[in-house]
């Protein structure tokens, strides 16, 4: 799997989302709240004002690693 600095550009993401994450079908979401694991769907889960398409790579089969915080980002 591509490291987030070759598959994210935080440049792209709104400001104040803070988190990525990668769903198994290889979708990336920019996320305005810390997502949780939605394991029955290999997705990852936010009410869905606070999630945001970003882009598409290849399936990921531990989509469930990908959770990446904003570098430089405080919140937690």
């Amino acid at each position: 799997m591509p490291t987030p600095k070759q598959t994210l550009d935080w440049s792209l993401a709104p400001p104040g989302w803070n988190w990525a994450a990668q769903d198994e079908d290889g979708k990336w979401f920019w996320y305005s709240v810390p997502p949780q694991l939605g394991i029955g769907g290999g997705v990852w889960r936010a009410p869905s004002r606070a999630q945001q398409y970003a882009h598409q790579d290849a399936p990921n089969s531990t989509w469930y690693e990908s959770l990446h915080k904003r570098p430089g980002s405080s919140e937690s």
